[in-house]
């Protein structure tokens, strides 16, 4: 029989739980000192900025202007193309007409009775007149007894002063008056107003309002529940060839003459006719597409007219764009918001980093065209709101995250920099691999440092004298071989161990690290000069420069790791150092490191066998205050050693005439006097 398992332990359970939470806790109050109050708050208000702008950017000023030029090119590249609209046609009043009549406001009503008499003959399926009658003409009898016999469902254009401004109280009165005049089974008022946006540009549909007729587009055609609430976009319609426009368009006078009525009617038969004005001074709406529909407007306005028609024209087509709920946009507000604040923490490769962020810009862009095309109502999307929204979510987060990396950093820099060079430890921090026990065979240029005589200062002062001292020695030194890019080894007494050419390598590493070493002997006599009254005098500090093979890397086990530097390259700079004292010079290079370094500051000081070491090393000094004749002087005399000409050294006895105080002349002569041909001088 199979043993049933035991079930969970709630307690145990209950403790984890209670371990998370207490992690999550913690976290969070790292986070909180990290960032600290002002810095929080302050990414806490950009990411709800971020919301804000990606979710009311279409109310935004400003902002809302990308966001309808943004939506006018969508309306444009996706505007639906058609041949021709033969279900509707516009009669209107233009220039011509009024020069005809005479008569420009109010426009004349007598040519309006005949051409109506004409379409209404033809038996369209409605008539819709956009023209508002404020005010008595004498042929008003006229016209009202044609509305009054009127066949075909009229639909005469009212205007209510509470939504309409420009319309006054008499001329209202007047209106409401005609309209109870002349009302009846086939005529009806109809609402004519167009709501523009507030830059002008006509891209919506005007809601109805429950105290006015119906809208001119609702009125003309059966009632369609979508349209109910007459909101969203206009789909304007565009020409699919240049020369023919959407719809046909007929001056009104046409109509009322009858040599050509007759010929006209078969245009109208059994199509949406609507009437009004084409004039060059009013009633004009720019639009999201421009001029592309009425190829006779030069100023790409549209005529109130031709909206009226391409709005029917979208209700006889039933197309009505898909509505975006509100949820839908907070939603996607959130969203943004947030991928902007992740995006700010994506790390790894550039290339894979710079392609993630482009394609989320790319989406952004994309997106709403793709939405657009489908038939969904972009017209409340806020398309530039998202990338803004994006933009800012993730400068909030970056720069939160920059602070925090920057806190970690200088405090884990400060906990390496007990054990490592400032350098080594910034190495670590973008490679941590680099931390990693090993070692690797580098070519470097070592420099040693030794301060004269502080040893024996040491035992002749206070111990806290010393102290005092050697650090501030030491802080000179460490700023100038740092300063010229150089990697601390180690502190050894008052002597300073650094290299160039690890971890990294520079093509100018020879001319920093000379460069370094003359700096580093002018830094001792800086120190040695400004001492404290009562401390003896303190000797000069020597330099030794070498450029060789060496194991780079970290040593010391696990419990103590130090970033160092092992090898002959080493070891010959440590004694190129200990040579000044014999040599009675400041600084010593050798010739390998010298070659390196592209400088010409350097005089030669011949050839000498260091102690432990069988190889002779040629020694250079650098004096840079020297000039060019003066070291090519004591090269020639080196060069002349060589081939045994003494003669040559007598040239050097009369340079030390004229620079006494050249100890390290004045030994380069002795040691010349005492060997031959070249040969290295061995240091005892």
């Amino acid at each position: 029989m199979a043993r049933s398992q035991n079930p969970a332990n709630p307690t145990q359970a209950g403790r984890d739980v209670k371990e998370e939470a207490r992690g999550v806790l913690q976290s969070l109050r790292r986070l909180f000192d990290q960032l600290g109050p002002i810095r929080l708050g302050s990414t806490i208000l950009f990411l709800v900025l971020a919301l804000l702008m990606a979710r009311f950017s279409w109310s935004t000023p400003l902002i809302q202007d990308a966001e309808r030029a943004l939506y006018d090119m969508r309306a444009s590249v996706f505007a639906p193309e058609v041949e021709k609209e033969d279900r509707i046609v516009m009669v209107v009043y233009n220039e011509d007409t009024l020069k005809l009549t005479g008569q420009r406001s109010p426009v004349d009503r007598t040519i309006l009775a005949q051409a109506l008499e004409t379409i209404d003959a033809a038996k369209p399926k409605s008539i819709g007149i956009d023209i508002l009658f404020t005010m008595p003409q004498d042929d008003d009898a006229l016209l009202v007894s044609v509305f009054k016999q009127i066949q075909t469902p009229t639909y005469l254009a009212y205007a209510d002063p509470k939504y309409n401004p420009e319309i006054g109280f008499a001329e209202h009165e007047f209106l409401a008056a005609f309209l109870s005049e002349v009302e009846g089974e086939n005529l009806k008022p109809t609402s004519i107003r167009l709501n523009t946006d507030s830059d002008g540009v006509q891209r919506r549909w005007t809601p109805e309002k429950s105290d006015t007729p119906p809208f001119m587009a609702m009125a003309l055609t059966k009632p369609n529940p979508k349209f109910s609430a007459n909101e969203g976009a206009i789909r304007y319609l565009v020409p699919s060839t240049s020369d023919m426009p959407v719809f046909d368009k007929f001056p009104i006078e046409s109509f009322a003459d009858p040599a050509t009525a007759e010929m006209l009617q078969s245009f109208i038969a059994d199509k949406h006719v609507l009437i009004g004005g084409d004039f060059i001074d009013r009633d004009r709406f720019e639009t999201p597409i421009g001029s592309i529909t009425d190829l006779q407007s030069e100023d790409g306005k549209m005529i109130g007219l031709e909206v009226h028609a391409h709005m029917l024209a979208q209700l006889l087509n039933d197309d009505m764009p898909a509505i975006i709920p509100n949820w839908t946009l907070w939603a996607a507000a959130i969203i943004v918001a947030i991928c902007g604040g992740l995006s700010a923490l994506i790390m790894g490769n550039a290339a894979k980093v710079a392609g993630l962020l482009i394609g989320q810009f790319a989406f952004f862009l994309v997106f709403p065209f793709i939405l657009h095309q489908i038939g969904v109502d972009t017209l409340s999307l806020p398309a530039f709101g998202w990338g803004l929204g994006w933009l800012f979510g993730y400068a909030s987060v970056s720069a939160a995250a920059r602070t925090i990396n920057s806190k970690q950093r200088a405090f884990a820099q400060n906990a390496l920099g007990k054990y490592l060079p400032k350098s080594i430890a910034g190495e670590i921090l973008r490679d941590p691999e680099k931390l990693a026990l090993h070692g690797e065979k580098r070519e470097i240029f070592a420099v040693f440092t030794d301060l004269e005589g502080f040893t024996k200062l040491s035992h002749a002062i206070e111990p806290e004298m010393v102290a005092t001292l050697l650090n501030d020695y030491l802080d000179r030194l460490s700023e100038v071989a740092l300063e010229y890019g150089g990697t601390i080894d180690k502190f050894v007494g008052d002597a300073l161990v650094c290299f160039w050419g690890a971890p990294l390598a520079l093509p100018d590493d020879g001319e920093r690290a000379a460069k370094a070493a003359y700096a580093l002997y002018q830094a001792g006599e800086d120190f040695r000069k400004n001492v404290p009254e009562g401390v003896p005098a303190i000797g000069r500090t020597r330099v030794g420069m070498h450029y060789g093979d060496a194991i780079v890397g970290n040593f010391g086990g696990e419990g103590r790791i130090q970033y160092t530097a092992l090898g002959d390259a080493m070891n010959t700079a440590a004694r190129l150092e200990a040579a000044n004292k014999a040599l009675e010079t400041k600084v010593l290079v050798s010739k390998e490191a010298m070659e390196r370094t592209n400088l010409d500051w350097y005089r030669p000081m011949g050839k000498i066998t260091l102690r432990g070491r069988s190889t002779p090393v040629e020694v250079f000094e650098p004096v840079p205050d020297w000039e060019k004749k003066d070291r090519e002087a004591v090269t020639a005399v080196i060069a002349a050693h060589k081939q045994g000409d003494i003669g040559y050294i007598q040239a050097l006895g009369a340079m030390l005439k004229s620079s006494k105080e050249d100890l390290g002349l004045a030994n380069l002569l002795k040691r010349l006097e005492k060997t031959k041909n070249g040969e290295s001088y061995a240091l005892g």
